[in-house]
């Protein structure tokens, strides 16, 4: 049965733990513990780099329908995010490298801001 969680935090660097929190939960509680160590480090970066770099709240979405698992982080800052020069850690980076990462790119039609998400398809068997 396909499902669907938005998460919404303010502008504050805490909301980011309290974000990987309820993702650790609603994966647990949709039997995808598979998904809870990857989905947590894409998850703190992309809110991470939402907090740091723009000034109004974020927003964690998860939906996962049939073999398709998409993780998203929305921001109110409707620019594209840049990715950094080779070494350097202040630039904007899209996600970090996890075994998660399959496609990520900024979702279209956003008019109040911008979504970045990522996009798994897994074997059926693989989501039980």
């Amino acid at each position: 049965m396909p499902w669907e969680y938005t998460v919404y935090i303010p502008n504050d660097p805490r909301a980011v733990r309290i974000c990987r929190h309820t993702l650790r939960d609603i994966l647990t509680t949709h039997h995808l513990p598979a998904l809870i160590e990857p989905a947590e480090l894409l998850a703190s970066e992309l809110l991470g780099n939402a907090i740091r770099h723009t000034k109004g709240p974020a927003a964690l979405k998860l939906r996962q329908a049939g073999p398709s698992f998409r993780l998203g982080a929305w921001d109110s800052d409707p620019t594209p995010p840049t990715t950094a020069p080779q070494g350097d850690e202040s630039g904007r980076r899209p996600a970090p490298r996890t075994g998660l990462r399959r496609r990520l790119g900024l979702v279209p039609g956003q008019r109040l801001g911008r979504q970045v998400r990522l996009v798994r398809t897994r074997s059926p068997a693989q989501l039980t």
